[in-house]
Order: structure tokens, then sequence, then C-alpha cells
């Protein structure tokens, strides 16, 4: 369950990435670099409204699917150090004396 969730969220994740590079943003074009940025909106430079929408949808998809993994135990996880260091025997210093026993 968690290695599939994981490759969906890598999906996903590649979606988003080349959705959002796709997208040419306000400002970008070499004519707003010399100020001429009204041209953009005479010749239709604007994102359509399809690629905002699938923009949106895998950047929700991102953040569910980030949320589930995050909150999902992974079969990886099953160790833990502080477990681990709680069951190793303690050391005795030589520099001080052995504590009695208690009766």
């Amino acid at each position: 369950m968690y290695i599939f969730l994981l490759i969906i969220h890598i999906v996903i994740s590649i979606l988003l990435i080349m959705a959002v590079l796709i997208q040419s943003g306000k400002g970008s074009s070499m004519a707003n670099i010399f100020g001429g940025g009204g041209m953009e909106t005479v010749f239709g430079a604007e994102t359509p409204a399809i690629l905002n929408k699938i923009t949106a949808f895998l950047a929700i998809m991102f953040i569910i699917t980030s949320v589930i993994l995050a909150i999902t135990p992974n079969k990886l996880t099953t160790r833990s150090i502080l477990k681990e260091e709680l069951n190793k025997p303690q050391k005795v210093s030589p520099s001080l004396p052995p504590i009695p026993p208690e009766n």
C-alpha cells in the first residue's frame, strides 16, 4: 500500500512539474523585459483555463498524497534507535563505586 502511494505521489509530482513548466506566466517574455508588457494580452498569450484547472487539481492531489504518506506508517521505520539504546546494557564507570543492592 505504501509503495503504491509513493509511486502515485511520484507520478503526480512529475505531472505537476510538467504542468507548471508548460504555462507561460505574465511578464516572462522578452517584450516585458524592455517595457512592452501590453502586447501579450493583444495576442492572447494568457494560460488557458483548462491548464489552470489541471495544475490546481494536480497541486491538490500532491498535497493529499503528501499528507497520507506522512501519516501512513512505513514498514521501513519499524526499527527504533531509541529502543535499541534503552535495551543496551549500561556501562559502569570505573571511577564510581558500585551501587549496593536494595533489600
